[in-house]
């Protein structure tokens, strides 16, 4: 009689296999519970698909550049950094990071080796049609995350372009790489602008492994004081005039002490603004306002 009844259970579990398996089968992609990558390019088609439901269409685009970065620190510095931050804010508040991007403005270092300079038409059109597509795919909430100082005329303008014309999603630019105030001392006795004290130490937490310390002292990061202007008056030569080794501080200073305060602020601070754009839900809806009053521009009350 037992074994009647053990070939009956088995009978049974061999009739439901089929139907367990194709539940728990990974082809199907992520449940709720499961882990999910926040690396775009990781992701199967179908975990994408529930990557932007868990991140309620938050995406963000860490924004690098190729450029010297004094004589100890890798050419991807800024990408680098920017990609470890956003990666790790990701983790805490689930985003999907979209793959590495540096195509932004880097004349001023066209002169060294390795800079990777972009058309000033290309870097907008190409930009437009990344946010583009990653809209197109679900991501109607764009978190740029900049990691170089370069950039910081060129996202605010394309921001503002967005107005030009009719989009279903919002593009947010988030510009501040280090805290204003805290953290442990630093040494340093001239500007730390580029590939100095700050950059350096912030490197060696992302990517330890490239930096070069003790390289950092063997070219000068001192400003130049090249031009002699007003305030207020602006050339695009300023930055070579004043820093042509493309280098501004003293690396050789930098301490993982330093990079780990500035890092986990950071990551910290990333994270605070995925939160607060996928609660926004106000953007939009004031974009679709003005694009529809844009087109009666004489309807439009005071």
């Amino acid at each position: 009689m037992t074994r009647i009844i053990q070939g009956a259970i088995a009978r049974v579990l061999l009739l439901f296999m089929p139907a367990i398996a194709a539940v728990s089968s990974p082809a199907l992609g992520q449940t709720a519970s499961q882990p999910l990558s926040v690396h775009w390019e990781e992701l199967t088609a179908a975990d994408f698909r529930e990557g932007i439901r868990r991140s309620q269409g938050t995406c963000l685009l860490p924004f690098g550049i190729m450029e010297k970065h004094g004589p100890h620190l890798p050419l991807g510095t800024d990408l680098i950094n920017a990609r470890y931050v956003a990666l790790h804010a990701a983790e805490h508040e689930y985003a999907i990071v979209f793959p590495e991007y540096y195509f932004g403005q880097i004349a001023e270092a066209r002169h060294e080796p390795g800079t990777i300079s972009y058309s000033r038409d290309l870097q907008l059109a190409l930009l437009q049609e990344t946010t583009d597509e990653m809209a197109r795919n679900g991501c109607k909430k764009i978190v740029i995350v900049n990691g170089h100082g370069g950039n910081e005329m060129l996202l605010p303008y394309f921001a503002q372009t967005q107005l030009e014309k009719s989009h279903d999603y919002v593009v947010y630019v988030f510009d501040k790489r280090s805290p204003d105030t805290g953290g442990p001392a630093k040494k340093s006795s001239i500007l730390n602008w580029h590939a100095g004290e700050d950059e350096t130490s912030k490197t060696m937490i992302a990517r330890p492994d490239t930096v070069h310390l003790d390289r950092a002292a063997t070219e000068s990061g001192a400003d130049q004081h090249r031009q002699n202007l007003p305030d207020g008056v602006y050339t695009g030569i300023w930055w070579y005039a004043r820093w042509p080794n493309h280098y501004s501080g003293e690396g050789a200073l930098a301490t993982e002490e330093l990079g780990k305060f500035q890092m986990d602020w950071w990551v910290n601070a990333v994270v605070d603004v995925i939160r607060a754009v996928k609660k926004d839900d106000v953007s939009l809806k004031l974009q679709n306002e003005f694009y529809e009053k844009a087109k009666h521009p004489l309807e439009t009350q005071p």
